[in-house]
């Protein structure tokens, strides 16, 4: 039994901030019930069908029209009975919906609502997770210094955003569990990612700065392997890894700001090394004498790989693919992966028949008028 059974969420949430937010909260326990559009096409596209059901395990599915008034009467019924309404529209979408939060707490007095946007409620900007990393400056910082941003490989900013939402949302239900009241979470991506970024002077500067050596080093089975060297005895324990090179003692390299100024050089003799050997065996070496060392590894590779065996970041059942895990481990209370994502509109019967008591006849109407 989840810890969160008896919470039931309202998910208006696409792309991934949102839908990893109460992905998260649906292991847990949580009932989620994602609205989909019934016009929506049946996606043929692979990688998209494996990139939804990534993020929507766990959760019921129904298919509502919101551009019909019939919808809008539904949706409605069902925030009245709904603890939470989660959604990552642009800003004006519910409200033209009359679903912002001044009309939801009308209905539900006490009802939370999470809104997940690129700067807030109060601005007209909307994109996607590489838009938050330019906005929020990150885009600018991951670059390598006299050459142009690259950005991050992936939308790290949608990531710890769905990780702040539902931090932010479980503080909401235990406000409203001591003092009875509900509230509206205005969540800012770009905000989040400024306060994630370092505090001292900002500017792109690649691996050219301490640790040093640090850089990712190609080796000899066309894979790479990323090193970083932190302290003295570190130091000293890759000149042992590489067998006490004839470079060992040369006073360029005596001390950390000597190492810096020469790191171009020190950086080609690593690589004659590492391109001796492969990446797994430079790895090792390196960590048996004590060396931050690590294979820049595909997917295939995290999938085998022993550390997120060990540690359950990999789950796969029955019921759902080869798939991530949920990040954060509690002695006492355990995430569940009961249900796979679930096909548009699989729950309609139980949502709108059995929750709401809407007859057969009601629904049938219902998808004729290509509202459900």
């Amino acid at each position: 039994m989840g810890i969160l059974q008896g919470i039931r969420i309202l998910d208006f949430t696409w792309a991934l901030a949102g839908p990893y937010a109460t992905r998260l909260l649906a292991d847990f326990g949580a009932e989620v019930i994602k609205v989909q559009s019934p016009l929506m096409t049946a996606e043929d596209d692979a990688f998209a069908r494996g990139y939804y059901n990534t993020w929507n395990r766990n959760k019921l599915s129904i298919t509502l029209n919101l551009n019909k008034p019939e919808g809008i009467f539904l949706v409605k019924k069902l925030v009245a009975i709904s603890d939470v309404v989660i959604e990552n529209f642009s800003p004006r979408v519910m409200a033209n919906w009359g679903l912002d939060y001044v009309n939801l707490k009308k209905l539900k007095s006490d009802i939370i609502m999470v809104s997940l946007s690129v700067m807030g409620q109060k601005s007209n900007y909307s994109g996607y997770g590489p838009t938050v990393h330019a906005l929020s400056g990150l885009t600018r910082l991951t670059a390598f210094p006299g050459q142009p941003p690259l950005g991050p490989g992936f939308s790290y900013a949608d990531h710890v955003a769905g990780l702040y939402a539902s931090m932010k949302l479980l503080e909401a239900l235990e406000q409203r569990r001591q003092i009875g009241r509900g509230q509206h979470i205005d969540i800012s991506e770009v905000d989040i990612m400024k306060q994630m970024l370092p505090n001292e002077k900002l500017r792109p500067a690649g691996n050219d700065s301490p640790p040093t050596p640090h850089n990712v080093y190609p080796c000899q089975d066309g894979c790479r392997c990323a090193i970083a060297v932190f302290t003295e005895e570190e130091w000293g324990g890759l000149k042992k890894a590489i067998d006490n090179p004839s470079w060992k003692d040369d006073k360029k390299f005596d001390t950390l700001s000597s190492r810096l100024k020469h790191r171009d050089e020190l950086d080609k003799l690593i690589t004659d090394w590492t391109q001796q050997h492969t990446a797994q065996a430079v790895m090792s070496l390196l960590q048996k004498n004590g060396v931050a060392a690590g294979v820049v590894q595909d997917a295939v590779d995290l999938a085998f790989d022993p550390q997120l065996k060990a540690r359950g970041f990999l789950i796969k059942s029955s019921k759902t693919p080869l798939i991530d895990a949920v990040p954060i481990k509690m002695s006492a209370t355990k995430p569940e992966y009961k249900i796979a994502a679930p096909s548009p509109g699989q729950d309609n019967d139980y949502v709108y028949g059995k929750l709401l008591g809407r007859s057969k006849k009601e629904l049938k109407l219902h998808k004729e008028n290509q509202v459900i």
